[in-house]
């Protein structure tokens, strides 16, 4: 069984700054993609950022330049580094892995339960 769990979120003042980690738990062989994504009230889930094993990332384009995506893979935990926080990026935020469970299996999804920022302005 694998689980990512995420901790991190809370509420803070624009402008401030937070800083989210996920570890993934389990029987884990390795890990591929593991990204953040996240889902105000009302709208659809979004991708916020992904990295790959190798470490090239992808962001949103309403995060570049505040957002920080990185891993410490020995740890299989992924961190998300958020800097002059917006009212606009208040939502849950999710982790998401691509993750394999054991030699010549292939990489199943996983979501976590999701963590909630609030930005107040």
């Amino acid at each position: 069984q694998v689980q990512l769990v995420e901790s991190g979120g809370g509420l803070v003042q624009a402008g401030g700054s937070l800083r989210l980690s996920c570890v993934a738990t389990g029987s884990i062989f390795k890990i591929d993609v593991m990204g953040w994504y996240r889902q105000a009230p009302g709208k659809q889930r979004e991708l916020v950022a992904t990295i790959m094993a190798g470490g090239n990332t992808n962001y949103a384009d309403s995060v570049k330049g505040r957002f920080t995506i990185s891993r410490d893979n020995p740890k299989n935990t992924v961190y998300l580094q958020m800097n002059s926080l917006k009212s606009e990026d208040t939502a849950a935020y999710y982790c998401n892995g691509n993750i394999v469970r054991g030699w010549g299996l292939r990489a199943d999804n996983y979501w976590g339960q999701g963590t909630q920022v609030t930005v107040s302005s």
